[in-house]
């Protein structure tokens, strides 16, 4: 996960350092976040009520997705001016490139200040629900279903993706405090990468490891735990996020490996790794997130309702074809690693451009994931309730008044 790159500054870093990287994917994803939002609400999907996010107060207010989509031309706006400027400064001269760290590490720190500084036409009240969410969530901890549960687990689920993303924050941090280094100069992965980029790559896994445990535990002790079972569904998630501590230890031995019966020894067992991890978490989405009958026999069909092959009855998204699209590009941005067994790609994913384009696509991965997870949140949410999906996922709702209309 951590391969080594070009012993010299080459042009993709050159035109665009990684601490550019790591800020054009945070921005990347409150565009996502807010096109999320937005396209949920064109099919009638509250999510804001599904995390239970506090509800408008009143009907003039900007919606929900507009005024996130406030936050991210904010954070597009800052992005764009700062590299702007670094480009004037620099020419794409590898000397200069290295000595105007500054101005990208300046740019990463105001990005920070943006979700902290209270400006007025900004989603206040949406920054500090996320920041609360993710300091709860940050030590695996989880709501309870009625205090916004799915919520936290969406954030989790979603830190997963962003776990090369975090690697690569302390790789920038660690170049530019280390004596004669430099944030834009060639990444160099070796700074932390034997132990602090793996332990932190492996954060949001445990996150949602120990979330699991917690949830299986709530079962056991419920008073109904006859009726919602014994919590095995909990333990076999823990176990599809376990998968990744494998991936993660064998990346990294193979990188401090000295001889070369060990590194093929090493490689062969990260091989068996990340293929046990990537086709246990595309069956997961699949047939538990998303609750396709893909991998199972469907359910009995109700009179007069037709279920698409490998779908499910419900289908708010309408046209199945998309779902099967969908399942199509899961399975296929779940085993980029498969470019490593190329012969002609298997260079591609040890270039910076290459690592890159594979967290790109692994942001545009669960963005998409978000989609049909809500999705399928908001069935399960309608069925328990006995109610029609129309009924109940997007209405008006009363507030107290105290609350902007606002997320993150």
């Amino acid at each position: 996960m951590d391969p080594a790159v070009e012993p010299e500054l080459d042009s993709f870093s050159l035109t665009f350092p990684l601490p550019y990287r790591i800020g054009f994917i945070v921005t990347l994803a409150v565009w996502g976040w807010g096109l999320n939002l937005h396209g949920l609400y064109l099919f009638k999907i509250d999510l804001p009520t599904l995390i239970k996010y506090p509800v408008r107060s009143s009907p003039q207010q900007v919606s929900h997705h507009l005024s996130t989509y406030r936050l991210a031309t904010v954070l597009s706006g800052l992005f764009a001016f700062s590299i702007t400027l670094f480009w004037i400064c620099t020419w794409r001269i590898p000397s200069r490139v290295i000595e105007y760290d500054w101005i990208p590490m300046t740019y990463l720190v105001a990005m920070i200040a943006v979700f902290f500084a209270p400006l007025k036409h900004l989603p206040s009240n949406g920054r500090r629900r996320f920041l609360a969410t993710l300091r709860r969530v940050s030590i695996g901890g989880i709501a309870e279903a009625k205090d916004g549960k799915f919520g936290d687990i969406l954030l989790a689920d979603v830190l997963t993706s962003y776990a090369k993303v975090s690697g690569d924050i302390f790789v920038t941090i660690c170049m530019f405090f280390s004596t004669g280094g430099s944030s834009t100069d060639r990444p160099d992965r070796n700074c932390g990468g034997e132990v602090i980029v793996p332990l932190l790559m492996a954060v949001p896994s445990a996150i949602r490891f120990r979330q699991c445990f917690i949830e299986y535990f709530r079962v056991r002790n419920a008073p109904y735990r006859e009726s919602a079972g014994w919590g095995g569904q909990h333990l076999a998630n823990a176990l599809k996020y376990s998968t990744a501590f494998p991936v993660i230890i064998t990346s990294a031995l193979q990188r401090s490996a000295d001889d070369d019966n060990s590194k093929t020894l090493l490689y062969r067992a990260w091989l068996v790794a990340v293929v046990v991890n990537s086709m246990y978490s595309f069956y997961w989405d699949v047939a538990k997130d998303w609750d396709l009958t893909l991998f199972s026999s469907p359910q009995p069909r109700k009179l007069g309702h037709k279920q698409a092959w490998g779908l499910r009855e419900r289908l708010v998204f309408h046209e199945p074809n998309l779902y099967y699209i969908v399942i199509a590009i899961d399975f296929l941005l779940r085993c980029t690693w498969s470019m490593k067994l190329s012969p002609h790609l298997n260079r591609f994913s040890d270039w910076e451009s290459g690592i890159f384009l594979i967290e790109f696509l692994e942001v545009l991965r669960r963005w998409i994931w978000i989609f049909f997870r809500v999705e399928t949140e908001a069935i399960r949410n309608s069925t328990s309730s006995g109610m029609e999906i129309d009924d109940i996922l997007l209405g008006d709702y009363e507030g107290d008044g105290n609350d902007d209309d606002d997320m993150l």
